[in-house]
């Protein structure tokens, strides 16, 4: 397999590419942008290679800590990590469920400090209408996700079928 380098490497280098395709495609620079990040973030961040302690799990800095559950409930390159769609639908609902916790939080904080008297409700109708609002934009950012994902998914298929054919060459001489 690529190393998490070889990775990084292939987003960066690959980063351009999916901004010219993408605008060529929409003509639309806010979802290039959009995409673009998603991509960036999905290539270095929220790689499939959170399963293992890999460069994308120490990059979480003092927040590494909430890939553990994660890294221990899912073997490594099992299809919930390294399936398209499926790996990254997981990954995001997984980092979405921590953000809820750490939201509840400080919302709990802040009405027993502060009292704002922030309800559940309001919260749900204000994020309903942030995410219609910005439909587009998020689901530009997640097709960028996937797409970073796809490209250590497809590094990865490569590196192993190269290996594979290699080795089914030298059988084949002996």
């Amino acid at each position: 397999m690529p190393s998490g380098r070889t990775h990084d490497r292939i987003t960066l280098w690959t980063l351009p590419v999916v901004a010219g395709v993408t605008l060529a495609i929409t003509r639309n620079g806010q979802a290039t942008l959009m995409i673009c990040a998603g991509y960036f973030f999905g290539g270095l961040m929220l790689g499939p290679d959170l399963d293992l302690h890999s460069i994308h799990y120490k990059r979480w800095g003092w927040l590494r800590w909430i890939w553990l559950p994660y890294q221990g409930s899912l073997r490594h390159r099992s299809p919930y990590s390294h399936a398209p769609i499926i790996g990254t639908t997981l990954r995001v609902i997984y980092l979405l469920a921590w953000l809820g916790l750490f939201s509840y939080l400080v919302m709990a904080l802040m009405n027993e400090v502060w009292q704002t008297g922030w309800t559940w409700g309001q919260i749900g109708r204000l994020l309903a209408t942030f995410l219609n609002r910005y439909k587009a934009e998020a689901i530009a950012l997640c097709i960028g996700l996937e797409l970073g994902a796809f490209s250590h998914y497809t590094a990865d298929w490569l590196s192993s079928e190269t290996k594979r054919k290699k080795k089914s060459k030298r059988k084949s001489e002996d």
